[in-house]
Protein backbone atom coordinates (compact mmCIF):
# COMPACT_ATOMS: atom_id res chain seq x y z
CA UNK A 1 0.00 0.00 0.00
CA UNK A 2 2.73 2.82 0.92
CA UNK A 3 4.84 1.15 -2.04
CA UNK A 4 1.61 2.17 -4.38
CA UNK A 5 0.60 5.54 -2.85
CA UNK A 6 5.02 6.39 -3.11
CA UNK A 7 4.74 5.58 -7.02
CA UNK A 8 1.36 7.79 -7.29
CA UNK A 9 3.13 10.66 -5.31
CA UNK A 10 6.15 10.84 -7.86
CA UNK A 11 4.10 10.34 -10.97
CA UNK A 12 2.17 13.80 -9.64
CA UNK A 13 5.24 15.24 -9.35
CA UNK A 14 6.88 14.50 -12.34
CA UNK A 15 8.84 17.21 -13.73
CA UNK A 16 7.78 18.41 -17.62
CA UNK A 17 9.56 16.52 -20.32
CA UNK A 18 12.51 18.65 -21.37
CA UNK A 19 13.43 19.41 -24.93
CA UNK A 20 15.73 16.49 -25.23
CA UNK A 21 12.89 14.20 -23.70
CA UNK A 22 10.34 15.19 -26.49
CA UNK A 23 12.63 14.69 -29.32
CA UNK A 24 13.24 11.22 -27.96
CA UNK A 25 9.57 11.08 -28.01
CA UNK A 26 9.29 12.04 -31.39
CA UNK A 27 11.73 9.50 -32.72
CA UNK A 28 9.72 6.55 -30.91
CA UNK A 29 7.05 7.69 -32.36
CA UNK A 30 8.81 7.30 -35.88
CA UNK A 31 9.92 4.38 -34.90
CA UNK A 32 6.85 2.90 -34.54
CA UNK A 33 5.20 4.21 -37.77
CA UNK A 34 8.37 2.65 -39.54
CA UNK A 35 7.72 -0.75 -37.81
CA UNK A 36 3.88 -0.91 -38.39
CA UNK A 37 4.44 0.36 -42.10
CA UNK A 38 6.55 -2.64 -42.48
CA UNK A 39 3.95 -5.04 -40.93
CA UNK A 40 1.45 -3.57 -43.00
CA UNK A 41 3.06 -4.55 -46.20
CA UNK A 42 3.51 -7.97 -44.98
CA UNK A 43 -0.42 -8.10 -44.45
CA UNK A 44 -1.00 -6.62 -48.16
CA UNK A 45 1.54 -9.92 -48.88
CA UNK A 46 -0.03 -12.65 -47.66
CA UNK A 47 -3.44 -11.26 -49.06
CA UNK A 48 -1.58 -11.23 -52.18
CA UNK A 49 -1.06 -14.87 -52.05
CA UNK A 50 -4.43 -15.76 -51.69
CA UNK A 51 -5.98 -13.92 -54.70
CA UNK A 52 -2.98 -15.43 -56.57
CA UNK A 53 -3.69 -19.08 -55.79
CA UNK A 54 -7.36 -18.77 -56.28
CA UNK A 55 -6.75 -17.19 -59.15
CA UNK A 56 -4.29 -19.98 -60.38
CA UNK A 57 -7.28 -22.43 -59.06
CA UNK A 58 -10.29 -20.93 -61.25
CA UNK A 59 -7.22 -20.67 -64.48
CA UNK A 60 -7.05 -24.66 -63.91
CA UNK A 61 -10.84 -25.74 -62.94
CA UNK A 62 -12.57 -23.15 -65.86
CA UNK A 63 -9.65 -24.18 -68.52
CA UNK A 64 -12.19 -26.72 -70.05
CA UNK A 65 -15.86 -27.72 -69.60
CA UNK A 66 -14.25 -31.16 -68.79
CA UNK A 67 -11.99 -29.71 -66.20
CA UNK A 68 -11.94 -30.87 -62.65
CA UNK A 69 -13.61 -28.20 -59.46
CA UNK A 70 -11.45 -30.06 -57.28
CA UNK A 71 -8.61 -27.26 -57.14
CA UNK A 72 -11.48 -25.05 -55.81
CA UNK A 73 -11.61 -27.11 -53.09
CA UNK A 74 -7.79 -27.87 -52.21
CA UNK A 75 -7.16 -23.83 -52.86
CA UNK A 76 -9.61 -23.32 -49.41
CA UNK A 77 -6.54 -25.55 -47.58
CA UNK A 78 -4.38 -22.72 -48.75
CA UNK A 79 -6.43 -19.49 -48.16
CA UNK A 80 -6.87 -20.22 -44.69
CA UNK A 81 -3.20 -21.22 -44.05
CA UNK A 82 -2.63 -17.94 -45.76
CA UNK A 83 -5.52 -16.04 -43.42
CA UNK A 84 -3.92 -17.68 -40.27
CA UNK A 85 -0.70 -16.44 -41.34
CA UNK A 86 -2.21 -12.82 -41.76
CA UNK A 87 -3.82 -13.22 -38.72
CA UNK A 88 -1.03 -13.61 -37.00
CA UNK A 89 1.21 -10.79 -38.64
CA UNK A 90 -1.92 -8.66 -38.06
CA UNK A 91 -1.40 -8.90 -34.19
CA UNK A 92 1.72 -7.77 -34.18
CA UNK A 93 0.94 -4.93 -36.37
CA UNK A 94 -2.27 -4.25 -34.31
CA UNK A 95 0.76 -3.50 -31.23
CA UNK A 96 3.03 -0.95 -33.34
CA UNK A 97 -0.27 0.77 -35.03
CA UNK A 98 -1.55 0.62 -31.36
CA UNK A 99 1.88 2.72 -29.96
CA UNK A 100 2.04 5.13 -32.76
CA UNK A 101 -1.79 5.81 -32.22
CA UNK A 102 -1.31 6.40 -28.92
CA UNK A 103 1.15 8.98 -28.92
CA UNK A 104 -0.72 10.63 -31.85
CA UNK A 105 -3.73 11.05 -29.35
CA UNK A 106 -1.75 11.97 -26.11
CA UNK A 107 1.54 13.68 -26.84
CA UNK A 108 0.92 15.34 -30.64
CA UNK A 109 -2.90 16.29 -30.26
CA UNK A 110 -2.44 18.32 -27.36
CA UNK A 111 0.83 19.82 -27.70
CA UNK A 112 -0.69 21.32 -31.22
CA UNK A 113 -4.02 22.18 -29.50
CA UNK A 114 -2.48 23.40 -25.79
CA UNK A 115 0.97 23.00 -25.92
CA UNK A 116 0.60 20.95 -23.12
CA UNK A 117 1.61 17.33 -22.70
CA UNK A 118 -0.72 16.52 -19.96
CA UNK A 119 1.32 14.42 -17.97
CA UNK A 120 -1.03 14.23 -15.15
CA UNK A 121 -3.42 11.73 -17.00
CA UNK A 122 -0.65 9.44 -17.09
CA UNK A 123 -0.63 8.24 -20.55
CA UNK A 124 2.99 7.91 -20.68
CA UNK A 125 2.53 5.19 -18.02
CA UNK A 126 0.17 3.28 -20.12
CA UNK A 127 2.87 3.59 -23.01
CA UNK A 128 6.08 2.76 -20.93
CA UNK A 129 4.13 0.03 -19.21
CA UNK A 130 3.73 -1.46 -22.91
CA UNK A 131 7.00 -1.51 -23.57
CA UNK A 132 8.28 -3.20 -19.80
CA UNK A 133 5.70 -5.63 -20.90
CA UNK A 134 5.19 -6.36 -24.39
CA UNK A 135 1.82 -8.36 -25.09
CA UNK A 136 -0.67 -8.45 -27.73
CA UNK A 137 -3.82 -5.96 -27.72
CA UNK A 138 -5.91 -8.17 -29.74
CA UNK A 139 -6.26 -11.84 -29.88
CA UNK A 140 -6.30 -14.44 -32.29
CA UNK A 141 -9.92 -14.72 -32.87
CA UNK A 142 -10.52 -11.51 -32.88
CA UNK A 143 -7.92 -11.07 -35.70
CA UNK A 144 -8.80 -13.56 -37.36
CA UNK A 145 -12.54 -11.79 -37.68
CA UNK A 146 -10.76 -8.51 -38.89
CA UNK A 147 -9.33 -10.45 -41.44
CA UNK A 148 -11.74 -11.70 -42.80
CA UNK A 149 -13.83 -8.59 -42.63
CA UNK A 150 -11.41 -6.66 -44.51
CA UNK A 151 -10.54 -9.01 -47.06
CA UNK A 152 -11.15 -12.68 -46.92
CA UNK A 153 -14.71 -11.99 -47.04
CA UNK A 154 -14.58 -11.11 -50.91
CA UNK A 155 -11.96 -13.79 -51.43
CA UNK A 156 -14.02 -16.73 -49.66
CA UNK A 157 -17.02 -15.44 -51.18
CA UNK A 158 -15.73 -15.66 -54.69
CA UNK A 159 -14.33 -19.03 -54.00
CA UNK A 160 -17.15 -20.66 -52.82
CA UNK A 161 -19.69 -19.22 -56.05
CA UNK A 162 -16.84 -19.89 -58.73
CA UNK A 163 -17.57 -23.29 -57.03
CA UNK A 164 -21.02 -23.18 -57.15
CA UNK A 165 -20.64 -22.24 -60.54
CA UNK A 166 -18.06 -25.15 -62.09
CA UNK A 167 -20.96 -27.23 -60.84
CA UNK A 168 -23.89 -25.54 -62.56
CA UNK A 169 -22.42 -25.12 -65.93
CA UNK A 170 -19.61 -27.78 -66.55
CA UNK A 171 -19.70 -29.87 -68.77
CA UNK A 172 -23.53 -28.72 -69.15
CA UNK A 173 -26.33 -26.93 -67.73
CA UNK A 174 -26.92 -28.47 -64.45
CA UNK A 175 -30.85 -30.32 -64.93
CA UNK A 176 -31.62 -31.33 -61.44
CA UNK A 177 -30.39 -31.32 -58.10
CA UNK A 178 -29.45 -34.59 -58.02
CA UNK A 179 -27.24 -34.11 -61.06
CA UNK A 180 -25.33 -30.95 -59.04
CA UNK A 181 -24.55 -33.49 -56.45
CA UNK A 182 -23.04 -35.93 -58.81
CA UNK A 183 -20.43 -33.76 -60.05
CA UNK A 184 -19.52 -33.05 -56.76
CA UNK A 185 -18.87 -36.05 -55.35
CA UNK A 186 -14.93 -36.48 -54.90
CA UNK A 187 -13.49 -39.86 -55.24
CA UNK A 188 -15.49 -41.66 -52.17
CA UNK A 189 -16.21 -38.78 -50.86
CA UNK A 190 -20.28 -38.40 -51.58
CA UNK A 191 -21.76 -35.09 -53.36
CA UNK A 192 -23.76 -34.14 -49.96
CA UNK A 193 -20.66 -34.76 -47.90
CA UNK A 194 -18.23 -32.59 -49.84
CA UNK A 195 -21.54 -29.79 -50.45
CA UNK A 196 -22.32 -30.25 -46.55
CA UNK A 197 -18.57 -29.47 -45.29
CA UNK A 198 -18.23 -26.14 -48.22
CA UNK A 199 -21.86 -25.32 -46.19
CA UNK A 200 -19.65 -25.29 -42.87
CA UNK A 201 -16.57 -23.64 -44.02
CA UNK A 202 -18.46 -21.16 -45.56
CA UNK A 203 -20.83 -20.48 -42.22
CA UNK A 204 -17.28 -21.21 -39.74
CA UNK A 205 -15.70 -17.97 -41.39
CA UNK A 206 -18.46 -15.90 -41.74
CA UNK A 207 -19.67 -16.82 -37.61
CA UNK A 208 -16.52 -15.96 -36.79
CA UNK A 209 -16.04 -12.15 -38.97
CA UNK A 210 -19.56 -11.87 -37.29
CA UNK A 211 -18.50 -12.49 -33.69
CA UNK A 212 -16.12 -10.03 -34.06
CA UNK A 213 -17.48 -7.30 -35.56
CA UNK A 214 -19.62 -8.23 -32.13
CA UNK A 215 -16.67 -7.87 -29.95
CA UNK A 216 -15.06 -4.94 -31.65
CA UNK A 217 -18.36 -2.65 -31.37
CA UNK A 218 -18.71 -3.87 -27.65
CA UNK A 219 -15.37 -2.62 -27.01
CA UNK A 220 -15.46 0.56 -28.27
CA UNK A 221 -18.85 1.40 -26.49
CA UNK A 222 -17.13 0.04 -23.06
CA UNK A 223 -14.48 2.69 -23.79
CA UNK A 224 -14.03 5.69 -22.00
CA UNK A 225 -12.31 7.36 -24.60
CA UNK A 226 -12.14 7.32 -28.52
CA UNK A 227 -8.57 6.24 -28.32
CA UNK A 228 -7.17 2.64 -26.94
CA UNK A 229 -3.98 0.97 -26.92
CA UNK A 230 -5.73 -2.16 -28.97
Amino acid sequence: METAKTEQTAAENRAPLTSAEIGALAHLYRGEIYRSTVWRTRLDTTTNWSVVTLGVALSISFSSPNASPLPLILVGVLIIFFLMLEARRYRYFNVFRARARWMETHFYTPMLIEGDLHLEKHWQDVLAADYLRPEYHVGVMTAIGRRIRRNYFWILLIQSMAYGGKLAVHPAGVQSWQQALDRADIGPFPGELVLGTGVFYVLLWGGIAWWSANTDAARARARSSKTSMG
